[in-house]
């Protein structure tokens, strides 16, 4: 049975997915910029409407808590990085690459936040872990080789420049990736509202300076509904799932949304299904499977810890409260509260009580 983090990180990419073909659908009558800005507005702007009605009808947010202190720099690193860059340099990449093309390209996005996420933010991993990643990287550079039998060479990989626009892309989520697990604690409906508000707002911008018209209230109304359950829905599920696995897997299991964009493209676009297609989708698989099938545990230290997050009483959280919890004793409620000194063995992966070496 598929846990709670895998279950929300497939989710996120079943509504990633849909919107890559869609977005391909809008480009031929939207600059990139408008493209981006209004996807993200519709995002913003529908998580903001919804976080209204959950304030009049459910008080308390559900145990989840603002963003606050030092976590508004790392967010607004992440806007910059995830929601302004990447969606633009998707957009450019879409406008001189097929749609099935670019959605499984797409999977580079979990092989960077992977390696981003190990090197640099020192996520821990192992064997299986890399197969899987070099699984995928195989897939995608099938689905780049040169069918004309040209040889093998970077021009010839990456003729044009929609691809490596795609990439580009991929490297700027996979950054944010690992930045918004720093926020992971917070409410993922006030982190994806932020991120679209300013990422939209700023691409509107851009692209109005650029002399680029607001689209017309149909197109800007289908656009705003894509962005919303494409963007808006699947980044605060994305958000959830960092909480619960960390980057490096969670980036794994959203690389099957360019599987889903993949159908969809074929059905919209009646595309062809060609032999590295196939391949691709095949070494790609190989590499979510071998994610989806780990099984990490060992004995390891739980050391003094101080943090804020929506928990239920577990094997974490034995604490006492000075007062009495709102409603059940057994929902999810949020509070500062201490972690004592706990050694112990269980399957874990790297949430916000597992950070430790290995």
């Amino acid at each position: 049975m598929i846990g709670l983090g895998p279950s929300l990180a497939i989710a996120a990419a079943v509504l990633f997915g849909l919107s890559t073909p869609l977005a391909k659908l809008l480009v031929a009558d939207l600059s990139p910029w408008m493209l981006a800005g209004t996807l993200y507005l519709g995002s913003g702007l529908g998580l903001g409407a919804f976080r209204l009605l959950r304030s009049l009808t459910r008080p308390g947010k559900g145990g989840e808590r603002n963003v606050r202190g030092v976590e508004w720099g790392w967010l607004l690193a992440a806007v910059a990085a995830g929601g302004i860059a990447g969606p633009v340099l998707l957009m450019i990449g879409l406008t001189s690459t097929a749609a099935s093309t670019a959605s499984l390209l797409l999977n580079l996005e979990g092989v960077l936040t992977a390696l981003l996420a190990w090197f640099v933010f020192h996520e821990g991993f192992d064997r299986r872990l890399v197969a899987g990643m070099a699984a995928i990287v195989a897939g995608a550079v099938a689905l780049s080789w040169p069918g004309d039998g040209a040889a093998l060479s970077l021009s010839g990989l990456f003729a044009g420049w929609g691809p490596p626009a795609i990439i580009g892309a991929c490297l700027m989520w996979a950054l944010d990736n690992n930045l918004t697990r720093k926020v992971a604690l917070a409410d993922p409906v006030d982190v994806a509202m932020v991120k679209g508000l300013v990422a939209g707002s700023v691409n509107v911008a851009l692209a109005l300076a650029l002399g680029d018209p607001l689209p017309g209230p149909a197109l800007m109304a289908a656009t705003m509904a894509v962005g919303l359950l494409g963007y808006g829905v699947s980044l605060a599920l994305f958000v959830l799932a960092l909480r619960w696995i960390g980057a490096a897997r969670t980036g794994a299991y959203f690389s099957t949304a360019p599987f889903v964009g993949a159908l969809a493209a074929l059905a919209l676009f009646r595309e062809p299904v060609t032999v590295p297609l196939l391949i691709a989708a095949a070494l790609m698989g190989v590499g979510v499977w071998l994610h989806l099938t780990e099984s990490h545990a060992h004995e390891h230290d739980h050391c003094d810890l101080d943090h804020d997050h929506p928990h239920v009483h577990d094997a974490h959280h034995q604490h006492e409260h000075d007062g009495p919890l709102p409603g059940a004793a057994e929902a999810a409620h949020s509070h500062p509260h201490r972690h004592r000194p706990l050694r112990h063995s269980h399957p874990h992966f790297p949430d916000a009580h597992h950070s430790h070496t290995h």
